[in-house]
C-alpha cells in the first residue's frame, strides 16, 4: 500500500505541475504496517528534518538530472537511488527506486555513519522494492 501524503507534515511533497514531468516522491507503507521512512523522519531532530524534507521538495521541484548535477540524490545500483541530506555533520539518506512514469517510492531512511552507503541498507530497499512491486501486481496500490 502506497502511503497518501495526507500527514500534515507530508503535504509539501507534492507533484509540480508544468510542461516536464517533474518527478514525484510516495512513501510506502509495508504489508506489516510500517512506513519505514515516515517513522525515521519522525525521529530525527528538527534540523534534520526541515533539510530532508526541503532535499525532496527541490528534488521534485528542479527534476533529476538538475539533483544529480547538485549531488541531491546518487545512484546506488541498478535500482536503488539514494536522496542525500547533510546538516553539519549528520548526514541522512532516504533510499528510493522509480516504479513507473514520473513516479518514485521512498522505502526507508537511515543516518550514515560510514563513507559507503551499508550493502544492508541496499539490500533492505531491494526487499521493499519487491514487495511494492507483488503488490502492484495483485492489485493493490
Amino acid at each position: 500500500m502506497v502511503e497518501e501524503l495526507s500527514v500534515v507534515f507530508l503535504n509539501n511533497i507534492c507533484y509540480h505541475g508544468g510542461t516536464m514531468k517533474k518527478p514525484t516522491f510516495e512513501f510506502y507503507t509495508r504489508p506489516n504496517g510500517h512506513n519505514e521512512f515516515v517513522e525515521f523522519y519522525k525521529s530525527l531532530p528538527q534540523k534534520d528534518r526541515e533539510k530532508l524534507l526541503a532535499t525532496i521538495n527541490m528534488i521534485q521541484e528542479h527534476g533529476l538530472l538538475t539533483a544529480q548535477r547538485m549531488e541531491w540524490v546518487k545512484k546506488l545500483n541498478s535500482d536503488i537511488f539514494e536522496i542525500r541530506s547533510k546538516v553539519s555533520s549528520n548526514i541522512q539518506r532516504a533510499l528510493y527506486f522509480h516504479a513507473v512514469d514520473n513516479r518514485y517510492i521512498i522505502t526507508h531512511g537511515f543516518t550514515k555513519k560510514s563513507q559507503k552507503t551499508p550493502i544492508n541498507e541496499i539490500k533492505k530497499a531491494q526487499l521493499i522494492k519487491k514487495e511494492f512491486e507483488g503488490e502492484q501486481k495483485n492489485g493493490n496500490n
